[in-house]
């Protein structure tokens, strides 16, 4: 019998389904001389290839967090755990499972809070359960085992990173106009960090623990899955219908034009966070009113996120459509446009063959630029309780915990800090990237 049942979640499908298609996209853009010029542009930036690395890592992380699984319960053959554990979970799982009893400051060794113990003089900093246990009651050497640990970290961060750089050979001498300085010296700075927390979090919280005592470290990690999401499968479900209604808008003109442009107006007339706001809460009734539509709590949970990711794609949709159908008006009136038309080639031949490949840039250029923006838009929505689940792990959940930690004398910070410095890290990465992706495939550029 399997030791764990595989669980495919919606948002694991599509996740998986979104990195094949820009997979083959990438290859099929590679073919395209006009693309592939483009391309190189963005691998000889040593901006791009920098952010590409981290961008890299954060992707690395949210597909490991969409394995998921279904541990088998000790003693049976085929009944498994009704909680549903992921391969980031399993790789976490010593962060998962070691929760103290409430706040504790990064690498402390006592919990934050005084209690009151009896025999032992009144009011005290009572020793962690899990943080620097190791270390028992000699406590004098608590410094000396943060450095070795640091120490060890590097080392091993080091290690890895001397097995890429070994590894990249056969690429860099291949692609010799790529700026693989830039990419080696990003994964350098990913591995110097990488090491030395890893080895620091086998016997301490790095990042402390919240008020439930789970580990700070750990829910930063897994709120990079809930980001990486509403940025990418919210990009999928908006570019069809505004690629389409943008395009035909513009070409075809008249009253399908008019009613294209009175749909996107009096959505952009509505509010977007009231809009999002009644959708979310209308999705959420449907949600609990159909409990036996969800096996397990975490299937309920991914049914609100991928139902945000489709009110945020219904909502962000409008100004793509705009700035196509304003595209397409132009594209249309060019003589090899007008060409097609004489010698009786029908619409969506024109638009499919002549309009769309030249808008292609202006949807690559957006779907990178709006990534960065839905995840804040994540965060925002979250914090104030019309986002994910409160059982799905975000930033924006994070941040909302912290908001009254801010209040406590001494103020609890590392919540917060933790939480901005991962979202922070990850929408300048793809900003940066977006930069250099709108320079080298903007036409006006060149």
């Amino acid at each position: 019998m399997m030791a764990a049942k595989f669980v495919l979640l919606g948002s694991d499908a599509l996740l998986f389904a979104l990195v094949v298609v820009a997979a083959a996209s990438l290859w099929w853009a590679s073919g395209q001389e006009h693309l592939r010029h483009a391309m190189r542009r963005v691998a000889a930036s040593r901006t791009g290839m920098a952010t590409a690395t981290l961008l890299a890592a954060f992707l690395a992380v949210a597909v490991l967090d969409s394995v998921h699984y279904r541990p088998r319960l000790e003693g049976t053959q085929d009944n498994y755990a009704v909680e549903v554990l992921s391969a980031l979970d399993a790789l976490l799982m010593p962060l998962k499972t070691h929760t103290e009893k409430t706040y504790s400051a990064p690498l402390a060794t006592h919990l934050f809070a005084r209690e009151i113990q009896e025999g032992e003089g009144g009011w005290i900093y009572p020793r962690l359960k899990y943080g620097g246990a190791h270390l028992k009651d000699d406590l004098a050497g608590y410094d000396g085992d943060i450095a070795h640990a640091v120490l060890r970290g590097v080392a091993l961060g080091l290690a890895v990173w001397g097995a890429a750089w070994f590894a990249a050979l056969p690429l860099r001498r291949r692609y010799r106009r790529v700026a693989w300085t830039a990419a080696l010296g990003a994964l350098l700075a990913v591995c110097l960090l990488a090491g030395p927390v890893a080895l620091l979090a086998q016997g301490y919280h790095v990042f402390g623990t919240d008020k439930v005592g789970q580990d700070v470290l750990y829910l930063a990690l897994k709120s990079i899955r809930t980001g990486v999401l509403i940025g990418t499968l919210t990009t999928l479900i908006m570019l069809p219908a505004a690629v389409l209604l943008g395009i035909v808008a513009g070409y075809v003109g008249g009253w399908v034009d008019d009613v294209i442009q009175y749909l996107y107006t009096t959505l952009n007339s509505i509010p977007g966070v009231l809009l999002i706001a009644a959708a979310v809460l209308m999705m959420q009734v449907i949600i609990d009113t159909h409990p036996d539509w969800f096996a397990t709590a975490a299937e309920r949970a991914d049914a609100r996120l991928l139902a945000l990711c489709a009110i945020l794609g219904v909502t962000s949709w409008t100004g793509l459509c705009r700035l196509l159908r304003g595209e397409t008006l132009k594209l249309r009136e060019m003589e090899y446009v007008q060409a097609a038309r004489a010698f009786g080639v029908s619409r969506l031949a024109i638009m499919l063959r002549h309009i769309l490949p030249n808008l292609m840039h202006i949807v690559l250029i957006s779907t990178v630029m709006d990534f960065s923006g839905l995840v804040l838009a994540e965060a925002v929505l979250s914090y104030v309780g019309i986002g994910v689940d409160p059982n799905t792990i975000s930033f924006g959940t994070m941040i909302n915990a912290a908001r009254l930690e801010l209040a406590r004398e001494p103020m609890v910070w590392w919540s917060l800090a933790a939480a901005f410095s991962f979202m922070f890290a990850l929408v300048l990465a793809a900003n940066l990237f977006a930069d250099v992706v709108r320079d080298a495939f903007d036409p006006r550029a060149s």
